[in-house]
């Protein structure tokens, strides 16, 4: 039986490289089947590496894989196994998330230290809000450009360092000079009496 199993395995794999080979010489029907397969494939996968992560989660890292095999598509090598190639790229997208999970983690983190900008009375009304909002705004007048820059798309947008970089056409080091800057900036004008 384990033959069988074996020889399953490498049937559905030949199948697979047949419809890469396929899809590089622009067979839609073959790329529509593969991606339906590779997506349940990639899905297992997910699930088996990082069984903690949330139903869309997943499907979400599956986007990724599947954009990242459209992407490269090009580049595969046909005198190559398939599936190797396709867990590679399923592995890069499943560190990216890692990595981006623990950026957003120490982000939380740092910005605990952060006083809050509203009131201590218990209930806030409408009109403290329209103050609390003007204070901000005027603790963001106060910083460069760029330092706004970095805040708005850093901390707003929650952008990760290098979607920042792509996004404002900065370096990541100027951006971690600039975010730490203004968070001094706004530290020292929040706390002051």
């Amino acid at each position: 039986m384990a033959a069988t199993r074996d020889e399953d395995d490498e049937r559905r794999a030949d199948s697979l490289e047949a419809l890469m080979r396929s899809v590089q010489q622009g067979d839609a029907v073959a790329y529509r089947a593969l991606l339906n397969d590779v997506a349940g494939r990639m899905r297992r996968l997910v699930r088996r590496r990082a069984p903690w992560l949330k139903p869309e989660d997943i499907e979400d890292l599956v986007q990724d894989i599947l954009l990242s095999l459209h992407q490269a598509r090009g580049s595969w090598d046909p005198a190559r196994p398939f599936l190797p190639w396709i867990v590679a790229i399923a592995r890069a997208r499943l560190a990216d998330n890692a990595r981006r999970y623990a950026r957003r983690a120490a982000i939380d983190l740092a910005t605990m230290d952060l006083a809050e900008t509203f009131c201590d009375i218990p209930t806030n009304t409408g009109a403290e809000n329209v103050v609390n909002l003007l204070s901000v705004r005027k603790v963001m007048e106060g910083l460069t450009p760029k330092e706004q820059r970095a805040v708005e798309l850093l901390r707003l947008r929650e952008m990760t360092l290098s979607e920042a970089a792509e996004a404002s056409g900065s370096t990541i080091a100027a951006l971690k000079v600039a975010i730490h800057r203004a968070m001094r900036k706004m530290k020292a004008t929040l706390y002051k009496d």
